[in-house]
């Protein structure tokens, strides 16, 4: 079995910056994309960014520039780190992991991100 728990959320002015982490529990496969989610109020969870064990990476068009992924391969985490916020990246952030950027695991409690002035 597998969770994960996030962490690392807060409020912040439109402007700041966030560091999420997330700290995953059981094994997941090296192979597999560590990941992470957002879902705003009234809408679906989306794809936020991947990363792979070789380090690469991929950003949705509405973060790419701002958030940077990237992983601690020795202690199964990976982090989120969130520049240059604006109000519609207020979300619960949720990691997850699977071999596409669909999530293999059932979801953690997410870490909640609100951007507001």
């Amino acid at each position: 079995q597998v969770t994960f728990v996030e962490s690392g959320g807060g409020s912040v002015q439109p402007g700041g910056s966030l560091r999420l982490s997330c700290d995953a529990a059981g094994s997941i496969p090296s192979y597999y994309l560590r990941a992470w989610y957002r879902q705003s109020p009234g809408k679906q969870r989306e794809l936020v960014a991947t990363i792979t064990i070789l380090d690469h990476v991929t950003y949705s068009d509405s973060v790419v520039g701002r958030f940077a992924i990237s992983r601690d391969n020795l202690k199964n985490t990976w982090f989120l780190q969130m520049n240059s916020l604006r109000p519609e990246d207020t979300a619960v952030y949720y990691c997850n992991a699977g071999m596409t950027e669909e999530a293999k695991y059932s979801w953690g409690q997410g870490t909640q991100v609100t951007v507001s002035s």
